[in-house]
C-alpha cells in the first residue's frame, strides 16, 4: 500500500492510503462472477473525511460483552463441530503490536452454514452456534478466540463450486469509519486451487498470508487445536483486505 496526505474539509491533513494492485484483488475478477455483477462502473469518488468522522467515537472495551470472544458459550447448550482456538497479534507496517482494536468475526457452522435468512444451503443450523464475535487487542496486539472450525459449503459461483473453510475478520480503528474486512483461511484445504475468491488474489505470497498456520504450542490438550494468524495492516506484508464494494457473506 502506498500512503499519500490529503487536507480534509477541516483543514486537518489526513493520510490516505492506497492500495496495492499486485497484491490485491481487481474490483472485477470474471471467474469470481458476482463482482462482475455488481462492482462499481465509474470511477469512485473520493468523499473528505471531517475532524468527527475521523477521530470519534472510540470503540473501546465497552463494546464487547463476557462471552463475545467464545463463540463456544454463548448458547446454553455447547454447539456441534471441532472446537478451535484463533489467535494472532495486529501488527502495523513496522511490526509494532496495535493495542486496542476492535476485532470482529463471523462464520458459518461446522455444517457450512451461516445463521443468515440469505443462506439457502440445505444444512443444518445449530442452535447453540450463532457464528459472530468480537474482542479488543492487548496493549501487545493480541487477539483470541475460541470457536468452532467452520465447514466448507457449495456455491453457485460455477459448476460444483465450493468455498474453502475460512473465516471473516473485521478491524475498526478509531470510529465505525475506519475499517477493514478480510477472510482467513486454514492450511492444507484442497478447495483453494478451484476457488476464484482466494485466487483473486493474484499475488501467491500475498495468497499465503491469509492463511493461519497451525500451532501446537498453543493447543490446549484434550480441549481444543490452535491455530496462528497476524493481521499486518499495511507495508510489504501487508494483510490482503477486502474493498468495501465487495463484502458479502461469501
Amino acid at each position: 500500500m502506498t500512503v499519500h496526505e490529503t487536507r480534509s474539509g477541516s483543514g486537518l491533513i489526513l493520510p490516505e492510503y492506497a492500495s496495492d494492485d499486485a497484491s490485491h484483488a481487481p474490483l472485477d475478477s470474471p471467474e469470481y462472477r458476482s463482482s462482475t455483477l455488481r462492482h462499481p462502473k465509474q470511477p469512485l469518488q473520493y468523499l473528505p473525511q471531517y475532524l468527527t468522522e475521523v477521530t470519534g467515537p472510540l470503540l473501546g472495551q465497552d463494546r464487547c460483552g463476557a462471552h463475545d470472544d467464545d463463540l463456544t458459550t454463548q448458547h446454553d447448550g455447547e454447539p456441534l463441530g471441532e472446537r478451535i482456538i484463533v489467535s494472532g497479534k495486529v501488527l502495523d507496517s513496522s511490526g509494532k503490536p496495535v493495542p486496542n482494536t476492535l476485532v470482529e468475526i463471523w462464520q458459518a457452522n461446522a455444517a457450512g452454514r451461516y445463521l443468515h435468512q440469505g443462506d439457502r444451503h440445505p444444512a443444518p443450523l445449530d442452535p447453540n452456534f450463532s457464528g459472530t464475535g468480537r474482542c479488543m487487542t492487548d496493549a501487545e496486539g493480541n487477539y483470541r478466540f475460541v470457536t468452532i472450525k467452520p465447514g466448507a459449503y457449495p456455491w453457485r459461483n460455477h459448476d460444483n463450486a465450493w468455498r474453502p473453510a475460512h473465516i471473516h475478520f473485521s478491524l475498526f480503528g478509531q470510529a465505525f469509519t475506519q475499517r477493514l474486512i478480510t477472510q482467513m483461511y486454514f492450511p492444507g484445504d484442497p478447495l483453494f486451487s478451484q476457488d476464484p475468491i482466494f485466487n483473486s488474489v493474484r499475488d501467491e505470497k500475498a495468497r499465503e498470508r491469509m492463511i493461519s498456520r497451525f500451532d501446537l504450542d498453543s493447543t490446549e490438550p484434550e480441549w481444543a487445536l490452535s491455530y496462528k494468524w497476524d493481521i499486518v495492516l499495511r507495508g510489504p506484508q501487508a494483510t490482503v483486505f477486502e474493498d468495501e464494494e465487495e463484502e458479502d457473506d461469501d
